[in-house]
C-alpha cells in the first residue's frame, strides 16, 4: 500500500539515516510505519521484525543526501569540508568570479530541487524547512543567486528573521521576495542607515 503527499520533516529525518548498505531504518514505530504506508519500507516478517527500505526508499535516501551534500552549510563547516558556502558579507566584493556564479546557480538549482522534494505539493515558491533552520545562509544564498554583490546579511533577536544592509536594498528586497521570501524596510536609529529585515514565506 502506498499513500499520497510527501513525507513529513521526522520520515525523511529517519529515512536519511538507514544504514547505507543493508537499508536498515531505525526509528518510532509511528514513523516506520508511516514509511511503510507509503511504499518507501517494508517490515521484515520475522521477529524482531526490524524495517528496510525499499528500492523507492533507497532511491529518495540517495536524492536526500545528495542534496545535503551540495547544499549551502555554514562557514565553519565548509571551512572543513570543502563544500559550497553562500557569502553573507558582499560589500566588498568588487566584482563576480565566472566560477564563483556558477557555483551559486548550482547550489540555488539544488536547493530548488530540496525545496521540490521536501515542500508540499512539490512547492518551490517557499522556503523548505532546511532554509528556516539556516536563515542566514539560505537568505544569502537567494541574495547571491539574485544580486550578486553589495549586501551583508547577519541575525537578529526575532526567531525567524534576518537582516540586510546594503546600498541596494530595493534590489535585495526584490531578489528576496522572488525567493519567497517577505521583507519589510526599517531605519537603525543609532546609525541612520536603512535596512531589511527578511523571513521566509509560509504557505
Amino acid at each position: 500500500m502506498s499513500v499520497t503527499g510527501e513525507p513529513t520533516a521526522e520520515q525523511r529525518r529517519v529515512l536519511s539515516r538507514a544504514e547505507a548498505g543493508s537499508g536498515l531504518l531505525d526509528g518510532p514505530a509511528s514513523v516506520l510505519a508511516a514509511l511503510v504506508a507509503r511504499g518507501l519500507a517494508v517490515r521484515h516478517p520475522r521477529p524482531p521484525h526490524r524495517h528496510f527500505l525499499t528500492p523507492a526508499g533507497q532511491r529518495l535516501r540517495e536524492q536526500l543526501a545528495a542534496l545535503a551534500a551540495h547544499s549551502p552549510v555554514p562557514r565553519t563547516a565548509a571551512a572543513t569540508s570543502g563544500a559550497f558556502a553562500a557569502r553573507t558579507d558582499t560589500k566588498s566584493v568588487e566584482s563576480e568570479d565566472p566560477a564563483r556564479v556558477r557555483e551559486v546557480r548550482s547550489a540555488w538549482a539544488g536547493l530548488l530541487e530540496m525545496r521540490r522534494l521536501t515542500n508540499r505539493a512539490h512547492a518551490v515558491d517557499r522556503p523548505c524547512d532546511w532554509e528556516r533552520s539556516h536563515l542566514v545562509q539560505a537568505a544569502a544564498l537567494a541574495l547571491e543567486a539574485g544580486v550578486g554583490t553589495g549586501y551583508r546579511v547577519g541575525g537578529t533577536a526575532q526567531p525567524e528573521a534576518v537582516r540586510v544592509d546594503g546600498a541596494r536594498l530595493a534590489e535585495c528586497a526584490a531578489a528576496l521576495e522572488a525567493a519567497g521570501w517577505q521583507t519589510s524596510a526599517h531605519l537603525d536609529r543609532r546609525s541612520g542607515t536603512r535596512y531589511l529585515l527578511a523571513s521566509p514565506r509560509r504557505g
